[in-house]
């Protein structure tokens, strides 16, 4: 026998399940998209450091010869952006833009790149995402 009245629970599943399949997706291609960007970051941050640890290691000589050592090794901005120039010339990673600034005791160094990452076209529109990194190191003869 059978009945005309209609069930309201029933239906499709179909619709359930690709809402259930896309959200899933777009999960897994952000965790995707949002690792790649987090390792362009390590990278950006190990030249950057890299950078500072040269220009750290790199005392103007000029000065030592003229006024003698002090309490550390002194620096000159020209000398900082020397060392780091040949750094990022050795290192083979790319950058954008750097910049080193220094007081004569401690040099820093802001390195900028632009990256693509995967999925980029889904989340950034198909910009490149900017990765930024800030490193600082002292000499090794300070305390």
């Amino acid at each position: 026998m059978r009945s005309d009245v209609r069930n309201p629970e029933r239906g499709s599943t179909l619709p359930f399940v690709l809402v259930c399949w896309t959200v899933a997706a777009l999960m897994a291609f952000g965790a995707i998209a949002a690792s790649d960007a987090f390792l362009e970051q390590q990278e950006v941050q190990s030249v950057c450091d890299g950078a500072a640890l040269a220009a750290a290691n790199r005392a103007d000589e000029a000065v030592v010869y003229t006024n003698g050592l002090g309490n550390g090794l002194p620096f000159t901005r020209a000398t900082a952006q020397a060392a780091v120039a040949d750094q990022l010339a050795d290192g083979g990673t790319a950058l954008d833009s750097w910049a080193v600034e220094t007081d004569g005791a401690e040099v820093t160094v802001r390195c900028t790149r632009y990256v693509d990452i995967a999925f980029g076209w889904l989340f950034l529109g198909g910009e490149p995402l900017e990765r930024t990194a800030t490193a600082s190191a002292r000499a090794p003869t300070l305390p």
